[in-house]
C-alpha cells in the first residue's frame, strides 16, 4: 500500500476540508496517510506571511465563503467565520501528536475540527477540549499535561523542522517522495502521483 505523509496544523482553516474527508480518500484509493502535525504558524512567521490580513477583507471573506462552498461540494458543511487564529495553537497540535501515538489522534483531530467549523468552538480550549475528551473517554487534565511534556514538544519541533527541510510553506501539505502537494484541492493529485 502506498504511503503519503500528511503534514497539517490544527489551526489551518482549509485543513478542515482535508481532515473531514481524508479517511474516505484513503479507503477509495487504497493508500495510507501518515499524519504529521507541525507548526505552520512558525513557518509562516518566518516567511512574514499573514494568512487572513485585516486590510484585505475581500480576500478574507472570499476564503470563508470558499470553505463553505467546498464543504458543501464534498457533502458536509461549514459555518463560517469561525474563531481565528487559535489561542492555543501549539497545544492543539501537541495533543494531536500525543493522540497519534496512542491510537486516538485522528479522531481527536477530526472531532476538534468538526466542533470548530460546525459549532464555532475553538480547538484546545473550552468547551471544545472537554467535549472532545468526553467523547473519546479521555481524562482532559491528564491529556493536557502529557501533551505539554518535553517528549511531545520535541516531536512537534522535529515535525516542524522536517516540514522546513521539505520546503513546506502551508497546511495541509501532502508529501510523496520529494514532491509536495499543497492544499486540500491537491489531495487527490498527491494520491494519483503516488500511484505512478
Amino acid at each position: 500500500m502506498k504511503e503519503i505523509d500528511f503534514y497539517f496544523s490544527i489551526g489551518s482553516t482549509y485543513t478542515y476540508l482535508s481532515v473531514t474527508r481524508i479517511l474516505d480518500v484513503e479507503n477509495q484509493y487504497q493508500v495510507k496517510f501518515n499524519w504529521k502535525p507541525f507548526s505552520v504558524r512558525a513557518i509562516m512567521k518566518e516567511m512574514n506571511n499573514i494568512p487572513f490580513p485585516k486590510d484585505k477583507m475581500n480576500k478574507v471573506n472570499y476564503m470563508w465563503r470558499d470553505i463553505e462552498r467546498r464543504s458543501a461540494g464534498y457533502g458536509f458543511f461549514a459555518k463560517t467565520p469561525v474563531p481565528y487564529p487559535l489561542s492555543e495553537f501549539d497545544l492543539a497540535n501537541q495533543i494531536a501528536i500525543l493522540g497519534l501515538s496512542n491510537g486516538w489522534g485522528i479522531q481527536y483531530v477530526r472531532l476538534s475540527y468538526k466542533k470548530w467549523f460546525q459549532e464555532g468552538k475553538e480547538p484546545a480550549i473550552e468547551p471544545n477540549i472537554s467535549e472532545v475528551c468526553d467523547e473519546l473517554k479521555l481524562d482532559k487534565n491528564e491529556i493536557i499535561s502529557k501533551a505539554k511534556s518535553k517528549e511531545i514538544e520535541t516531536e512537534y519541533l522535529n515535525n516542524t523542522e522536517g516540514a522546513r527541510k521539505l520546503k513546506i510553506f502551508g497546511s495541509p501539505t501532502l508529501v510523496v517522495g520529494e514532491e509536495i502537494f499543497w492544499g486540500d484541492d491537491r489531495l487527490e493529485d498527491a494520491v494519483k502521483f503516488s500511484k505512478n
